[in-house]
């Protein structure tokens, strides 16, 4: 997703495998390697999506909620998610909250919440099919 790059887990204590944790350690294209917490917030993201793709690519699940997890990428990465989204949907549904445009077209259904009036909220639903994907970009 990166466009290259690659990381690194360990375990935090491997003499307690029940108790121990997972250390992350990427390297975006043309940086050193380092700790996911020393990312950027972008980059972090990034990381944490890829393991999760990576994860379920070696054990898929019936369904993933994902809220916002691209909210700080830029478009050009909100796109490659969209991307990943839609190659993993045949294995994976996805049940995405989102605010990026990216992200919506990659969907095959919309749901949108409103609040017409103080304390009432309507739920609206609009399928989207290849043409107007098209339309919308």
């Amino acid at each position: 997703m990166f466009g290259g790059g690659h990381a690194h887990l360990s375990l935090t204590n491997p003499d307690d495998l029940l108790a121990t944790g997972i250390e992350i350690s990427a390297q975006p294209p043309g940086k050193k390697l380092t700790r996911l917490s020393l990312l950027s917030g972008g980059e972090r993201a990034l990381t944490a999506i890829v393991l999760l793709f990576a994860i379920l690519k070696v054990r898929p699940v019936p369904f993933s909620i994902l809220d916002e997890v691209e909210a700080s990428l830029d478009d050009v990465n909100v796109n490659r998610f969209g991307e990943f989204l839609r190659h993993y949907a045949s294995a994976t549904q996805f049940i995405v909250i989102t605010h990026r445009h990216g992200t919506m077209v990659a969907a095959n259904v919309l749901y949108g919440v409103t609040m017409q009036e103080s304390g009432v909220s309507r739920i609206m639903a609009v399928s989207l099919d290849q043409s107007q994907k098209e339309a919308i970009n």
